[in-house]
């Protein structure tokens, strides 16, 4: 009779466990997406020390709608309903802050010029084809990054018929439909890079609809590693040109650029903090085999950033995106 009473009784708690077990990783789940809603809707609250941890996350931050995914898959095959509703926060949350992005782009107005941002890359072996592919675009301006000889004699040659004007400084270019004045170098050189480096410059466009300052920079390289984010020098650049574009006198300001970071990372509020960036659109430039994060921005002053789209990939390591700009 014991025998029998102690068997029912393992049978018994055995029956219970896996429903114990069940609810527990719907506990989890939920734990998890509470966290993540926490750092979607909190990401500037992270500290960016040690390994500047806080710029990392903000880098692929939209990546976390993914993320979001795969708990709500995960809650429904455990039919979880405390994950279901825990889910919700970070499901509101990536819509608040990246649903705009998603919708469709407005009809252009008559104020508005279009915008090619492009980092051409130094090891481009087609530079004529990539920049027939821009012109194609049907662009107002044209930015470049990453201009060395002997490419750029190919740049200036297959633009030349729809560009006739153009300004290079460094390794940085511009090119435009309309004519350009005060040509200049805009120096955003880290301290600690000591050989000969331009990589920033600044010109007014004498646009149909007025004068429009504008800036081409590509902001040094960042890195991953097993210290965390190595951008310190991107972001000595980053104030450096923050600092250029609050000085600028002509309005608007617009802002083309490799500047190796997203719009979402803290170490471009130097330019962020002042600028307008795009309303609508992912336009994910980089790495151009598998884009994983838009670090090409076109920004401005007094005019509105509207769509930005990629366009084909070209013979770089960056995909060119393009943007239609209102001015103000």
């Amino acid at each position: 009779m014991v025998e029998r009473a102690g068997s029912g009784a393992v049978a018994a708690e055995t029956s219970v466990v896996p429903g114990v077990g069940k609810r527990r990783r719907g506990w989890v789940i939920a734990g998890v997406a509470v966290v993540l809603g926490g750092v979607l809707g909190f990401h500037r609250l992270v500290p960016n020390w040690p390994g500047r941890v806080g710029s990392l996350i903000e880098s692929f931050l939209p990546w976390g709608g993914v993320l979001v995914v795969v708990l709500l898959v995960v809650a429904l095959v455990r039919r979880s309903a405390v994950a279901l509703v825990a889910l919700l926060l970070p499901v509101g949350v990536w819509v608040d802050t990246f649903g705009g992005l998603l919708l469709p782009s407005e009809e252009g107005g008559g104020r508005e010029l279009v915008v090619v941002q492009h980092n051409v890359s130094d090891e481009n072996r087609d530079p004529a084809g990539t920049a027939r592919a821009l012109a194609d675009s049907g662009a107002d301006l044209v930015a470049l990054e990453e201009l060395v000889d002997p490419q750029l004699a190919a740049y200036e040659k297959a633009l030349a018929a729809d560009y006739p004007h153009h300004v290079v400084r460094g390794t940085v270019g511009l090119w435009s439909k309309h004519p350009l004045s005060g040509e200049q170098v805009v120096d955003i050189k880290p301290r600690s890079i000591e050989e000969g480096w331009s990589r920033g410059l600044r010109a007014v466009v004498r646009s149909p609809y007025g004068d429009v300052a504008a800036y081409v920079a590509h902001l040094p390289s960042v890195r991953v590693g097993v210290g965390g984010l190595a951008s310190q020098r991107r972001d000595e650049s980053a104030a450096l040109l923050g600092r250029a574009i609050a000085g600028e006198s002509v309005e608007p300001v617009i802002l083309l650029g490799d500047l190796n970071g997203v719009v979402e990372d803290r170490g471009l509020r130097p330019l962020t903090s002042q600028l307008a960036f795009a309303e609508s659109g992912f336009a994910f430039s980089f790495p151009a085999a598998f884009p994983l994060a838009r670090i090409d921005q076109v920004m401005a002053r007094s005019a509105t950033v509207g769509h930005i789209r990629t366009l084909a990939a070209t013979g770089s390591d960056h995909l060119p995106v393009v943007a239609r700009v209102a001015l103000e």
